[in-house]
């Protein structure tokens, strides 16, 4: 049971009773029967008697008492056990007792139930080695000084509720076999539980104003620290919770570290705000790790962390990085994430998953995934899943970004066969080095890289790009080139040097992309990549020059067979061509008229029908430009374009042209065709 503070009218029989001048006057030690004063008012003598009267393992009851350095030393001796060399209480009463000096009670025995309720420490209180057999409490005690229970052994219940440690606090290996009561404790200094044993821990709305150590610490049962306050760091590192740990609406505003912390229960971090980084790397989460409304205001580490049976992480708002490189997730998991940066490099998943994003830039360079992984972008604030209903996670700290949109960085070395994408800018993302990419899925409106836009100039010459998805690796390449135009982006690794991959590594890639928006049946968008492949294969300086030319001239005719516009332009320019040709050279001086073969009266005359050869104009050329020339030589040019025969009685010059007409410009005509043809293809 807790035994209540003492009022300021005690219950007990008290040495000041009655005493209306004198020390002893408002003093609220126990009497020491029989006699009407405390311990320490007793007169030598009868102390002397009383203590005489003591042995090892007595009762005590000594509360309100006033106790020096010489006056307990005193007693511990009057309690002294031959056989350990040290006090042995039994039931011991110290509630509202005062400890002018130290209070040196290292490596007593207190076999009964002890009672320090209300007591005042205002020295050292030493407490190390002792062993508390029954149940014992420490709820309201006040400890001025260092407060010193290293390595001592709690049994029964512990209580240190609303106790106050105004110095370091010292816990260091001690073992707690029964509850461990720290409700509403208020620690000034450091509170250390370094490699403490513990069974049920209640610490909630305690108060670590100067950091709380519990390395090495083993909790055996629940642990409890809803609503704590740690300002200072916290330190967690190695420790083991077998049962539940449950930081719920806790406040850590210096460092938290948990590495290679066990939790083999839930762990519930719920609402809990980190204002400094927060490390759980080498962690391992049996159970399911609930961090539901967590704020971080600066960066949390779960790198190599394992998550073994976490259904759901989060949703967590982080204003920096949140890391997950090597971390292991063995069960099926929804992910929810707004933060500045999420680092996935190497982390592994075996079985599905969901990421559901929000302000983030990814990186998933060389993720391992067995199973389907989608990342999508959430579009409204991440809801309350157990909160108030219609609640939202509020995301403050990310006010200051450019917007809630999810940017992937980077796919490198990523098998994408199971990979989907949802809403995903993919401006920046580095997919060279990634596997499968032809069967990756993208979903709703993933965003690519674009091309500069406007009029540009180099060297002299005016320079246009056509609009397309291209790949940030692409932008990277462009952007070393010596006159380079502004608008592509450059890729600084972090030594600070450019960085940028070849044609050659590059047209893979376009070609797998192009492969996965044709299996989703995307001919359309399909074809930006069809058309970076080509550029890529055209300026891959490990082909033939030969292979190159012709990619250059399909490159300037048609853009690939993707540019109906510059098609047809060269197919007007082609025709123009062909009938100023016309013109000038291909049609004859005079028209030929057909002669017929008739008889005159008594003679015979021969008319001759075979057409002569054509005569080449010899004119000046401004007088062949005339309306009857350029009607025939329309009719040329047109018929040529479709593959017929105009008739039409030409020039060598003529002949030839037509000729070369009929065979280039149905084939601009067909490219033209082509190019439309992939702009509208579902």
């Amino acid at each position: 049971m807790l035994f209540t503070p003492a009022p300021v009218v005690p219950e007990w029989p008290c040495c000041g009773d009655g005493v209306t001048g004198g020390e002893r006057a408002g003093c609220i030690g126990r009497s020491v029967d029989p006699h009407s004063a405390c311990l320490a008012h007793l007169p030598d003598v009868d102390r002397v008697g009383h203590l005489a009267s003591l042995s090892a393992g007595a009762a005590i009851d000594y509360r309100g008492t006033r106790f020096t350095d010489h006056l307990l030393d005193q007693l511990l001796n009057a309690l002294k056990d031959p056989s350990t060399g040290h006090a042995r209480f039994g039931d011991a009463r110290f509630e509202s007792s005062t400890f002018t000096g130290t209070a040196d009670f290292a490596s007593a025995a207190f076999a009964g139930s002890v009672d320090f309720a209300s007591a005042n420490f205002n020295a050292t209180a030493r407490f190390s080695a002792a062993t508390f057999t029954g149940g014992c409490w420490f709820n309201e005690a006040t400890f001025r000084r260092e407060a010193q229970f290293d390595s001592v052994t709690f049994t029964g219940v512990a209580v240190f509720e609303s106790a106050a440690f105004a110095d370091i606090a010292q816990f260091h290996s001690a073992v707690f076999t029964d509850q461990a009561v720290f409700l509403l404790a208020d620690f000034t200094d450091a509170a250390v539980f370094v490699s403490a044993t513990f069974a049920d821990a209640q610490f909630r709305a305690a108060a670590f104003n100067g950091g709380a150590r519990f390395t090495g610490a083993t909790f055996t049962r629940d642990a409890w620290f809803p609503a704590v306050t740690c300002i200072g760091t916290a330190q967690f590192g190695s420790t083991t919770f077998a049962g539940n740990a449950d930081f719920g609406s806790a406040t850590f505003t210096g460092d938290a570290r948990f590495h290679k912390t066990a939790f083999a229960g839930n762990a519930s971090f719920e609402s809990a705000t980190f204002t400094g980084d927060a490390w759980f790397d080498s962690a391992t989460f049996t159970g399911n790790a609930w961090f539901e409304a967590t704020g971080f205001t600066e960066n949390v580490d779960f790198g190599a962390a394992r998550f073994e049976q976490a259904g759901e992480v989060g949703p967590l708002v982080c204003r920096k990085t949140v890391c997950l490189s090597g971390a292991t997730f063995r069960s099926p998991v929804t992910l929810s994430v707004a933060a500045r940066r999420l680092e996935c490099y190497r982390t592994g998943w075996a079985s599905t998953a969901t990421l559901r994003l929000r302000h983030t830039d990814v990186d998933f360079a060389h993720a391992v995934f067995e199973y389907p992984l989608t990342i999508a972008a959430a579009q409204a604030p991440f809801p309350h899943s157990r909160g108030d209903r219609g609640s939202i996670v509020l995301e403050d700290c990310l006010a200051d970004t450019t917007g809630p949109g999810v940017r992937v960085m980077s796919l490198r070395g990523v098998d994408a066969a199971h990979l989907v994408l949802a809403g995903i800018d993919l401006t920046r993302c580095l997919f060279t080095g990634a596997v499968h990419l032809d069967q990756i899925r993208l979903e709703g409106n993933c965003t690519f890289a674009a091309v500069p836009c406007g009029t540009h100039w180099r060297r002299l010459r005016p320079l246009r790009f056509t609009q397309r998805r291209t790949l940030a690796e692409e932008h990277h390449w462009r952007s070393c080139w010596p006159a380079a135009v502004p608008g592509w982006q450059q890729n600084i690794n972090g030594t600070g040097h450019l960085e940028h991959v070849s044609p050659a590594q590059l047209a893979p890639v376009y070609r797998a992309l192009r492969k996965a928006f044709e299996d989703s049946k995307n001919e359309p968008d399909a074809a930006d990549f069809y058309y970076g492949e080509m550029e890529m294969r055209r300026h891959d300086h490990h082909r033939p020059r030969a292979e190159r030319t012709l990619l250059a001239a399909y490159w300037a005719l048609s853009g690939y067979g993707l540019r109906a516009t510059r098609a047809l332009v060269w197919l007007l320019l082609a025709m123009i061509g062909t009938l100023l040709t016309m013109m000038l050279w291909g049609l004859p001086a005079d028209g030929w008229r057909p002669q017929a073969v008739g008889s005159v009266t008594g003679q015979q005359i021969r008319l001759p029908t075979d057409p002569p050869d054509p005569i080449n104009p010899t004119n000046a050329l401004h007088e062949r430009l005339s309306s009857g020339r350029f009607e025939k030589g329309l009719r040329v040019v047109v018929n040529s374009v479709i593959f017929r025969s105009s008739d039409q009685n030409l020039t060598t010059a003529g002949t030839y042209t037509e000729m070369i007409s009929r065979l280039t410009e149905p084939v601009l005509l067909g490219l033209a065709a082509l190019a439309i043809r992939g702009r509208i293809k579902r």
